[in-house]
C-alpha cells in the first residue's frame, strides 16, 4: 500500500468538500440540530420527571454517540457515492490504485468528516446542556468501537451499491434506522423481546449503550463486554473489506463496472 495513493483519494474528497457549500454544511448542521433538539427534550424531561433521573447524559449522550456512528458510516458511503455520481470508477481503477488503498482513502476521509461533527456535538452538548459524562476516559473505547462498526457498515453499504448500481443507494440510507432498535440506543436490552436480544448481542453498539447507562446510573463499565464488542466490530470490518473486494472482482470479471449506470439495479 502506497501512502501517496491513499493521500490522493483523501485529497480528492478534500477538494470536493472545499469547493461546495452544500457538502460543507451537512458535516455539522444536522448534528447541531440533533444536539439542540434532544438537549431541550432532556431538559424538559428533567423538569417534569419526579424520579430524580438526569436525562441529559442518558439520552443526549446516547444521541451524540449514535450520531457519531452514523456520521462515520456516511463518511465512507458519501465519499464512495461521489465516485458513483460522477461515473468515475473506470478512471480510478484504470490507475495503479489498489482496493486497499482506495478503501484506506475512504476511511481517512470518514475520520476527517466525522471528527468535525463530533467536535460540534461535544461543544454544543457541554456548553449548552452541561453534558459531562464524556469527561470519562471511557469515551475513547466507546468512540473506537462505534468508529469500527461505522466503517464496517460504510464499506458494506458501498459494496452493495457497487454490486447493484447507483439506484440501490436508497437501500443504504435506512440502515442506521433499521439497526437502532436492536442496538438499544435509548433503552436497556432487557426492554427488548428475547429474539431481538439475540440480534443485539451481535451488534457492537449495544455494548456501548449498555455501558453508557451503567456509568450514568453510578455503576462501572464492563471491560469484558466492551472488549467483546470491539472484537465483533473488528471482525465486521474485515468481513466488510472482504465483501467489497469480492464484489469488485465480480464487477470487473462480468464487465459490470464498465456498464455502470444510474438505472442498473440487477
Amino acid at each position: 500500500m502506497h501512502s501517496s495513493r491513499v493521500a490522493a483519494v483523501v485529497l480528492r474528497q478534500f477538494y470536493l468538500i472545499r469547493g461546495s457549500l452544500s457538502r460543507v454544511l451537512p458535516l455539522f448542521v444536522w448534528v447541531a440540530i440533533d444536539m439542540v433538539l434532544w438537549g431541550f427534550i432532556t431538559k424538559y424531561l428533567n423538569a417534569v420527571a419526579a424520579s430524580g433521573i438526569n436525562f441529559v447524559p442518558m439520552l443526549l449522550g446516547a444521541v451524540l454517540l449514535w450520531d457519531f456512528l452514523v456520521r462515520v458510516m456516511q463518511g465512507v458511503t458519501m465519499a464512495f457515492f461521489e465516485d458513483v455520481w460522477s461515473r468515475n470508477f473506470l478512471n480510478i481503477f484504470a490507475t495503479p490504485l489498489t482496493i486497499s488503498e482506495y478503501l484506506g482513502g475512504l476511511v481517512i476521509s470518514s475520520i476527517a468528516t466525522s471528527s468535525v461533527g463530533l467536535i460540534v456535538m461535544i461543544v454544543l452538548a457541554t456548553s449548552l446542556f452541561g453534558l459531562s459524562v464524556f469527561s470519562s476516559l471511557m469515551l475513547i473505547p466507546f468512540l473506537l468501537l462505534l468508529f469500527l462498526f461505522g466503517i464496517a457498515l460504510g464499506i458494506c453499504g458501498s459494496a452493495v451499491v457497487l454490486r447493484f448500481g447507483p439506484a440501490s443507494e436508497w437501500f443504504i440510507w435506512p440502515v442506521p434506522a433499521l439497526i437502532a432498535p436492536f442496538a438499544a440506543v435509548f433503552y436497556p436490552l432487557s426492554t427488548l423481546p428475547q429474539w431481538m436480544r439475540y440480534i443485539s448481542l451481535l451488534l457492537p453498539p449495544s455494548y456501548v449503550f449498555e455501558n453508557l447507562r451503567a456509568i450514568v446510573s453510578g455503576g462501572a463499565a464492563s471491560e469484558s463486554a466492551l472488549l467483546w464488542g470491539g472484537c465483533l466490530a473488528a471482525l465486521y470490518v474485515l468481513l466488510a473489506c472482504r465483501f467489497f473486494v469480492l464484489t469488485y472482482r465480480r464487477a470487473v470479471r462480468t464487465g459490470l463496472i464498465a456498464r455502470y449506470s444510474a438505472e442498473t439495479v440487477s
